[in-house]
Parts: structure tokens; sequence; C-alpha cells
């Protein structure tokens, strides 16, 4: 499980990012944090798996601080938490099963891993992990010649790997094309109910955060001012998390009404 507690977070001499946030997750749940750009999103995944330093605050992840936490201590901690970017951060000259493999590092050290010496048991499971993403037929196929879309089911299978706690996702759709975008929403939701697996995941589309998630949580200059059910998610709900971002609010809608007309062509 994981809890915020009254986490800041600032960059330089800057009013803060995240100011005093709280958050608690569920088991096998998926939350979406959706808002508008700077609203601190990406900031508090980044803050969760220490790729940033918090101001203050505690982020306690199954009983554990991750704020107080140096060296091997931080290592194990992080091995529980698998991140899938935007930006897919494969190796691109390695193929889709090293990538995969590479979820593992965390466990059987640097040294075995370059020189691809993982366990067995590891490697049956990145075949599992594959199939189950759809790219079985994919294991030694570079990943610099494999769509955008097959790069990220690439990264979710390595996620997996770590066989972590939590897993974050960094608006992991919002380079793909629309009907890509809801295969990789589709499989996500599908890993939280099949592993038990609670998930917080960023998104700028709206219309996939109510569709796909449990739980929506909407922020606002780095503060909560939303958290509940997806039908509880009304316009003047939308109206406060986006306030002075409405156009790109009303993009998402019609974007997603004229995926929605295509497909029912």
């Amino acid at each position: 499980m994981l809890k915020i507690t009254n986490l800041v977070k600032s960059y330089g001499n800057g009013e803060p990012v995240l100011k005093g946030l709280n958050l608690a997750t569920d088991k096998r749940r998926l939350t979406a944090v959706i808002g508008s750009s700077g609203a601190g999103k990406s900031t508090l995944l980044r803050c969760i798996n220490r790729l940033v330093p918090a101001n203050s605050g505690s982020i306690e992840l199954d009983g554990e601080d991750v704020l107080k936490l140096h060296g091997r201590e931080l290592q194990n901690t992080r091995r529980k938490i698998g991140m899938i970017f935007q930006a897919y951060n494969l190796v691109d000259r390695l193929t889709v099963m090293e990538n995969v493999l590479s979820g593992r590092l965390g466990y059987v050290g640097l040294l075995r891993g370059v020189f691809r010496r993982f366990p067995q048991e590891d490697v049956d499971r990145a075949y599992a992990l594959l199939k189950r993403v759809g790219l079985a037929q994919y294991v030694n196929k570079r990943c610099d010649a494999l769509s955008g879309g097959e790069r990220q089911r690439v990264g979710c299978a390595r996620a997996l790997m770590q066989n972590p706690s939590i897993l974050l996702a960094d608006e992991p759709t919002a380079s793909l094309d629309p009907k890509t975008s809801e295969r990789i929403m589709e499989l996500i939701a599908g890993i939280t109910d099949e592993l038990d697996l609670p998930v917080l995941i960023n998104l700028h589309n709206v219309p996939q955060a109510t569709g796909y998630a449990d739980r929506i949580v909407g922020l606002r200059h780095g503060v909560i001012v939303f958290d509940g059910n997806p039908g509880d998610l009304t316009e003047d709900w939308l109206d406060k998390i986006y306030a002075g971002h409405e156009d790109d609010l009303k993009k998402q809608m019609k974007v997603s009404a004229k995926n929605g007309d295509e497909e029912d062509e």
C-alpha cells in the first residue's frame, strides 16, 4: 500500500509544485491522476520512485518511508515500484527480451545483467509476460524496429518483471495514436485485475480516465481538488480542475467523440 502525507516539492526557489499533498492507494485499484500541464502529475510520480527528491513529507510503501531510505535499502524498495514511461525508456539496440529482462537488474546485479546471465525462472517469466502483452513473436527483435504501441507494451512487461508492489504510469498513451492508446489502457486495466496490483496513472485524456479508472484524483497547482469515483466527476468539477485550461479539455472531448464515431462505423 502507498500512503503519501504532506508531500511538498519545489524546484529551486520557485513556488512549490506539490503543496502538502495527501494520497493513499488501495489494492487492486486503478487510480487516474488528471489535471492540466503543470499541475504536478509527473512530479508526483517522480517523487514516489525517487527520480526527484521531495522537500518534505513522507511517502510510505508497505510501511517504509521511501524518502528516508538510502543506498541498498532504497535500491531494494525501488524494486517494488514498477514504472511505465511516456517515452518508453527502452534500450533501442537491445532485443525485446533483453529489455524486459532488464526489469530484473535490481535483483540479479549489474554484472550478471551485462552478461545476460539471468536465472531460467526470470527468462520463463519474461516469455510469459511477453505473451500476455501480445509480443511473444518479437522476442528477438530489436526495440528500434517496433511501433510506438509495441514499444509501450515492452515497457509494461519490463515494469511487471520487477514483481512490483505498485505500478506507476506517466502519460503512457500520450505519444500513441487513439486506437493504440485504447489498447494500452485496456492492457493496463486488465493487469490491475489479474495481478491484484494497484496502479497510479497520469492521464491528460479525461475520457480514458473515466472509462478505465476505478478512482479519479484531480490535481490543480499541486493540490488535490477532486478525489472520487469516475461517475462523480461532473462538469463543475472539471471546471475546477482545468480552470484556465478549458480549451485543452474541450479538445480532449472532441478527439474522444471523433474516435467513438470512427469505431461505430
